[in-house]
């Protein structure tokens, strides 16, 4: 009797924390003030003494406190340091669960090596714990979806850190086509396909040939000879159309390289994730102009093909003028989450400058996301999105202490 006790007062402890982890987007945004005594608009130098001003859920005035008069009416939160929202340029949260059981755990299928017809938003849980937890770190944006692990795994999504249902938090429900090259995405099983980097990227060819040839076939004139409708068609036709990219996650220099074939022969555009040997070829994809998500910081290496990971690749491709942003990437055990905030840290720590490691949380992770008229920076008419700290952010002893996204504020608990 006093187990049931023990769980029953578990399970509503649980349940209650739940409740007020989530904040329900129908409300209207009140009228928002953010002090701070610098802010780091990433639209330009960073104000001293500055305030940001939402109002309907937009920025509405960034600048000096002594020049911009607030009404009393609009609630005031005040800090140290002010930063726009920040945005993790990859993760599977929301997709994958805290809980790390079967029933929360949907990040990747490994039923068939090729299936771009899956879709992040069909899986996709805004009450997910998880991400209430990155939120609390200043996370306001995710770029989320099917993890590496197969050849091609699916679709990603940019959403909000906020919501009850997926429409509260949706930015774009198709981002990019998840794609693996290299050791990761072999089955494990020699007897099925890809097994090894050359059938791999045959695959990925073929599937865009048989593309080539559907869409053709669509073209004719005559209804009958044309095609039935194929979902995973479909997706490789925006993808040769350009509407939108894959996301290669590849380690090795050699699948780098055929990560960039791929995209010149097809002339589609792709964004490497992950990358670790991307200074051994960062001239190649300077010259591809194609944008990377590097692996996490702090992401384990020394054997397999992260044994040439470093804390300086970002600092590394960055000097090239490669754009770059960070991500918190995907663990296969709990808590099943990093927080980008640290990884950008460790970044500023080994090469970067401070704006510079914020802005590949920020500016040039929204940038590389297709979503910098929305987020990423401090400016009129951007979504009211903003992180607030009681010193550096890049400082373990420094607190997010307030968290506003769309003009409502989220959090105020340090963490």
């Amino acid at each position: 009797m006093r187990a049931c006790s023990h769980v029953l007062a578990f399970v509503l402890t649980a349940l209650a924390v739940a409740a007020q982890a989530h904040v329900p987007a129908a409300e209207a945004p009140p009228l928002v003030a953010v002090y701070g005594d610098v802010v780091h608009t990433m639209a330009g130098p960073p104000i001293e003494k500055g305030v940001v001003v939402i109002d309907g859920g937009k920025i509405t005035l960034v600048g000096s406190a002594l020049d911009i008069p607030v009404p009393p009416a609009a609630r005031v939160v005040r800090g140290k340091i002010v930063t726009p929202g920040l945005i993790d340029a990859h993760t599977a949260v929301g997709l994958t669960g805290y809980l790390n059981q079967d029933q929360d755990q949907d990040q990747l299928d490994k039923g068939e090596p090729i299936q771009p017809e899956l879709r992040a938003i069909d899986s996709y849980n805004p009450r997910e714990r998880l991400i209430e937890w990155v939120r609390g770190f200043g996370i306001t944006t995710i770029h989320t979806g099917h993890a590496p692990g197969a050849l091609v795994s699916g679709q990603t999504m940019v959403a909000k850190t906020i919501g009850e249902t997926l429409d509260d938090a949706v930015i774009v429900p198709a981002a990019m086509v998840a794609v693996t090259l290299g050791d990761d995405a072999r089955p494990g099983d020699e007897k099925k396909s890809p097994g090894t980097r050359s059938k791999a990227v045959a695959m990925i060819r073929g599937e865009f040939v048989k593309t080539q040839d559907y869409l053709r076939k669509l073209g004719l004139g005559d209804p009958e000879k044309r095609p039935d409708r194929d979902l995973r068609r479909e997706v490789f036709a925006d993808v040769l159309r350009g509407k939108l990219p894959l996301l290669v996650t590849v380690n090795r220099a050699t699948d780098i390289d055929a990560a960039l074939r791929i995209a010149k022969e097809f002339g589609i555009r792709i964004v490497l994730d992950s990358a670790a040997e991307a200074y051994l070829a960062d001239d190649r994809i300077k010259a591809a102009g194609v944008p990377v998500i590097i692996h996490p910081s702090m992401r384990r290496g020394g054997n397999g093909e992260t044994e040439n990971i470093s804390f300086e690749t970002t600092a590394m491709l960055r000097a090239k003028g490669i754009p770059v942003a960070m991500q918190s990437g995907f663990e296969g055990y709990v808590p099943k989450t990093r927080v980008a905030l640290f990884e950008a840290a460790i970044a500023a720590a080994n090469g970067l400058t401070m704006e510079q490691a914020l802005a590949t949380i920020t500016s040039d992770a929204a940038a590389i996301l297709g979503v910098a008229d929305r987020v990423g920076s401090l400016r009129r008419g951007m979504d009211g999105d903003v992180a607030v700290f009681d010193g550096d952010p890049f400082e373990y002893t420094s607190h997010c202490t307030a968290v506003v996204i769309d003009g409502r504020v989220v959090s105020e608990e340090p963490r």
